[in-house]
């Protein structure tokens, strides 16, 4: 094995090192952010009168079609579908 060779393969793995960093910070990083409501990132953010309004409106409808989506992999129709939607569309939002 040469001087070269060895080089190289420290290299290698170093950078390997850095993607399954980059691969843990996404995979586990981003899923903090997915879980917190419109209700938490908005007292977080500390919005106030027609800025929370806004944000909280913008969030809700976010919330209704990432729901809509989900009920429709689901094929979820008629009391399920309502039940289904009621409940993610609170739970997203922060409502009890």
């Amino acid at each position: 094995m040469s001087f070269a060779s060895i080089v190289k393969f420290f290299q290698m793995e170093s950078i390997m090192k850095y993607v399954v960093v980059v691969v843990c910070l996404c995979a586990f990083g981003g899923s903090a952010l997915a879980d917190a409501s419109c209700t938490a990132r908005a007292a977080e953010k500390k919005l106030a009168g027609a800025a929370l309004t806004s944000f909280m409106k913008k969030c809700e409808e976010d919330a209704a079609t990432a729901c809509d989506a989900d009920s429709k992999s689901k094929n979820l129709s008629g009391a399920a579908l309502d039940s289904h939607m009621k409940k993610c569309i609170a739970d997203a939002v922060g409502k009890k």
